[in-house]
């Protein structure tokens, strides 16, 4: 059995990297194509053609796209992000500024997150069609309709501009104390935390309840065990595989939902560094920030798939 585990994820783990290695030419081949010169956009329109001419020399610009996509690649994976145009600095160490940030705010999501999912999903699950399960249901089927952006607008207007107790912007330089860390993360993790509270709740809830519905269940039930001691003693344990996959599957909704929350907060993470590098067709920085969100998400999904293998004795032997 440790075999065929073993080789299960031998096969996830170089499928992931296949995919990364598809993803890598797609990012290179979309920022290519992205209208206008990328030499003349740096220097501005005033640029004369020759300094425009030895700008695309410095950069690689004049080299065929298959030269240029290869040499790339090989500076990836040698470490050699390449250098921003824009900052005049190594792309490696502006990430690094920002990368800590970015995973502060989704560690705290994380945290708040995932525990409140979980409280509600089971409750939900252990009051299946009764009124609190509905409520639920609605509340969190409308959350995962509402876009991020409309959270994050929302919570601006509310606890910034109408009742004045939040900052509207994310500084992050002025934190000084407790007080100032919850009011200036407050708001970021309250957007983020809405729609994926309400994803992994809904998927906690179905694992619980097809865990319910199965005879082992039936059986405690017969023999006197009560409802929430069926729940945590026995469901929980059997459907912790399949919500771990849920949960992993949701974090990777942090990934798009913080390049919303870091643009409308201002917060300086790695998703606001690439959104400014788009702006400034600083390509090396902005092909580093998509392979780096990428590759964080394919892991995140690797994990969820060897998480819902390891919870099924079924696909173990696949």
């Amino acid at each position: 059995m440790n075999n065929s585990i073993f080789k299960i994820v031998l096969g996830r783990l170089s499928s992931g990297v296949s995919t990364l290695l598809i993803v890598s030419l797609v990012i290179f081949a979309i920022t290519a194509l992205l209208p206008g010169d990328a030499a003349q956009q740096i220097l501005g329109q005033f640029a004369t053609p020759e300094q425009v001419a030895a700008l695309r020399i410095q950069l690689g610009l004049d080299q065929p796209a298959p030269l240029r996509y290869l040499s790339w690649l090989g500076g990836l994976l040698s470490g050699d992000l390449g250098q921003s145009v824009s900052n005049a600095m190594p792309v490696s160490e502006l990430m690094a500024g920002r990368l800590p940030n970015s995973l502060l705010l989704a560690g705290i999501t994380t945290v708040i997150a995932v525990p409140i999912a979980l409280l509600l999903g089971i409750a939900s699950a252990m009051c299946r069609d009764r009124l609190l399960d509905r409520i639920l249901n609605v509340c969190t089927l409308s959350m995962v309709a509402v876009p991020e952006f409309l959270v994050a607008t929302l919570a601006v207007l509310i606890f910034a501009v109408h009742l004045g107790w939040l900052p509207a912007l994310s500084y992050v330089s002025t934190v000084e104390g407790v007080g100032d860390f919850i009011r200036i993360y407050a708001m970021p993790v309250l957007t983020l935390c809405a729609v994926l509270v309400a994803q992994m709740a809904r998927m906690t809830r179905a694992a619980i309840i097809n865990q319910l519905d199965s005879p082992y269940i039936e059986m405690a039930r017969l023999k006197g065990i009560g409802p929430l001691r069926r729940v945590l003693n026995h469901a929980l344990p059997n459907a912790l595989g399949p919500i771990a996959n849920a949960v992993a599957l949701s974090l990777s909704y942090l990934l798009g939902g913080v390049i919303i929350v870091e643009t409308i907060f201002n917060y300086p993470g790695i998703a606001g560094l690439m959104v400014d590098a788009v702006a400034n067709r600083d390509l090396a920085l902005v092909q580093a920030c998509a392979m780096l969100f990428c590759a964080a998400y394919l892991v995140l999904v690797l994990i969820a798939d060897l998480c819902a293998i390891l919870s099924n004795p079924r696909l173990r032997h696949q």
